[in-house]
């Protein structure tokens, strides 16, 4: 990423930064040249002239069976400083491609980088060779080449793709996928918006994530201090107060890390428009219209309402749900969900703030171009509760620390499950009487939770009790014949695992490039675990298959491409592979993927 910067005439305020500039957005196609040193005056004036002018608060709509992307560097403009941002035909999002189920598609893609690229299709069934994972499916695009991309859409509903190289996703290399069904859609809407969520940092993505190395918490502007302390003292006493807080340092953690980066070097896209900058989508009063909400950020999970305005979820990662009604939902990066809504008055804000509560990305629903709507003050941070950290304290929860040595661990392997009642069962096996390797500790774990809850009620800290009525995973129910019930043959069980000191992210204690492969067998129903040991939540993806999760009880619920594990929790989900190869299953907070959580999958 050039790190070139043409600051503007005059300063920004931190407000300012943070909510960006109205005028924030894509100024021109690269690779026109531009010498360091120039005024944004003449930046602005060179760009008039650029043949491939583009601007961020829309993104253009391919369509058809043969799609041609360019991928290419573009300058853009958020905060008031012009920065070079990775583009895919020269927008921020990128191009909305909208396809039908059945067609066979072939999409070219020429990078003309001078590094390789790739483009990911996230959440599409497809042969592992186009599945655009750089060293699993294929080696990249190198600068200069044509990739292309040919697969038959089986599946309808909303998606996204995105680089799968570096950190060009986080410089601006995402966009919407939307599949049309072959048949009529049984969600019926009058008009519909894509609204794709996203953060952008004018700093190299490799500084903040070397400053992350060094320091975990240098982005935590929510650190305890010496206010909390006295209302603490105040409304429960010195006794108890002093002890909680020898509690966390005595963890050598923080109550208030809910996220790694922050507005302190994030600002927060709606369709590419800064908060400031106000997307706006028009409607009539008494319409039914239809939100396709895609979260693309690369380390954001989102906190989404319409104040005074409820939202019927009727899709979650692109599978038809039965409808819910809510007033918020939270998702994680690479998480979709449709909502319907049917708003009566002349504006409401669609409000989206982050999960550590440091800024937002927002837009407006308005009969008119020029109505706005009140917005909402961020919420209150909130510390982790205890079950955060340890789990079922009802069940004598605890949290440890050790050594572990690195040579007992294997490729994990499917184990039989001949024996196995259902996943209560396997709950109880794993949770108390089977004490892998894999659960024990070493350099890149610094805590694990011995009983672990694996409630899928709660909607996360922040959210609960909060007076609004939040969608949680409980929720969630496909359609019928969304999933088709399956006993499983073999079980596999792994472990979000870290070390917040080292900046360390991994599964069963190994980060990727130590670890060996997960083996499926094709066409087997497998029953997967994850037990997130980690005081971070983890939204989970699962390439070249469905994640159909499963209730503590062993019923069916809905069916994912990407699982959000909260701190503390177990979640179990039954996947079948239909498609031998190399696939990849990482963490979508890019920073923790890079950092070691991800593994590959081989089906054979």
């Amino acid at each position: 990423m050039n790190d070139n910067k043409f600051k503007l005439p005059a300063s920004i305020s931190r407000r300012r930064f943070v909510q960006g500039l109205a005028i924030g957005g894509v100024i021109a196609s690269f690779p026109h040249v531009v010498r360091a040193g120039s005024s944004f005056k003449d930046v602005v004036r060179a760009g008039s002239s650029f043949k491939d002018n583009a601007a961020t608060g829309s993104a253009p709509e391919l369509s058809g069976k043969v799609i041609e992307l360019t991928i290419a560097e573009s300058l853009v403009n958020f905060t008031g400083v012009v920065r070079t941002a990775t583009t895919i035909n020269g927008s921020i999002p990128a191009p909305t491609l909208r396809l039908r189920e059945g067609d066979e598609v072939t999409i070219k893609v020429t990078n003309t980088l001078s590094v390789p690229s790739s483009i990911h299709w996230h959440g599409i069934i497809l042969p592992y060779q186009m599945d655009g994972v750089p060293g699993l499916s294929f080696k990249g695009i190198m600068p200069g080449e044509t990739f292309v991309y040919k697969f038959k859409l089986q599946q309808s509903g909303t998606y996204w793709y995105h680089s799968h190289s570096g950190f060009q996703e986080m410089t601006g290399m995402y966009g919407a996928l939307i599949i049309e069904p072959r048949e009529q859609d049984i969600i019926v809407a009058d008009r519909e918006y894509v609204v794709q969520l996203s953060d952008w940092t004018d700093d190299d993505p490799m500084k903040v994530f070397s400053k992350l190395k060094v320091q975990d918490d240098i982005y935590n502007y929510n650190q305890p201090t010496v206010r909390d302390f006295f209302r603490d003292l105040s409304e429960k006493g010195l006794s108890s107060a002093l002890s909680k807080r020898k509690m966390w340092q005595e963890m050598r953690m923080s109550p208030t890390d809910l996220g790694d980066v922050s507005s302190a070097v994030l600002t927060y896209l709606f369709n590419g428009s800064t908060p400031l900058a106000n997307w706006r989508g028009l409607f009539k009063k008494g319409e039914k219209v239809r939100l396709r909400f895609i979260n693309g950020a690369s380390n954001t999970f989102f906190d989404v309402r319409i104040p005074e305005l409820q939202m019927t979820v009727v899709q979650s990662d692109g599978q038809n749900v039965h409808p819910v009604t809510v007033d918020e939902f939270r998702f994680g990066p690479g998480e979709t969900y449709d909502v319907l809504v049917t708003p009566q008055s002349d504006a409401y804000t669609i409000f989206a703030q982050t999960i550590e509560r440091t800024g937002y990305a927002r837009g407006t629903l308005a009969v008119a171009d020029n109505i706005n709507a009140p917005v909402p003050a961020v919420d209150p941070v909130e510390w982790l509760a205890m079950a955060d950290m340890m789990g079922n304290m009802s069940h004598g929860g605890s949290m440890t620390e050790g050594a572990m040595d690195h040579s007992q661990h294997g490729a994990a392997m499917p184990m039989d499950l001949s024996q196995h009642a259902g996943p209560a069962a396997a709950y109880a096996k794993a949770s108390t009487q089977v004490r892998h390797a894999s659960t024990e500790y070493g350099p890149s774990v610094d805590m694990r939770v011995d009983t672990p809850r694996t409630n899928l009620d709660d909607p996360g800290i922040g959210l609960r009790n909060n007076g609004r009525k939040v969608l949680t995973l409980s929720d969630l129910h496909s359609l019928e014949n969304v999933i088709e019930p399956q006993r499983p043959e073999a079980e596999i069980e792994l472990h979000l695992t870290g070390n917040m000191e080292r900046y360390s992210w991994s599964i069963d204690g190994l980060e990727f490039g130590q670890s060996t492969p997960v083996h499926m067998k094709l066409n087997q129903c497998v029953r997967v675990i994850l037990q997130n040991d980690t005081m971070m939540p983890h939204p989970m993806h699962l390439h070249g298959m469905w994640s159909d999760l499963e209730s503590e009880s062993g019923e069916l619920q809905v069916r994912r491409h990407t699982i959000p594990v909260q701190p503390a929790q177990r979640i179990s989900f039954l996947t079948t592979p239909h498609d031998v190869g190399r696939w990849a299953w990482h963490c979508h907070l890019l920073f923790h993927m890079d950092a070691g959580m991800f593994r590959e999958v081989v089906v054979s």
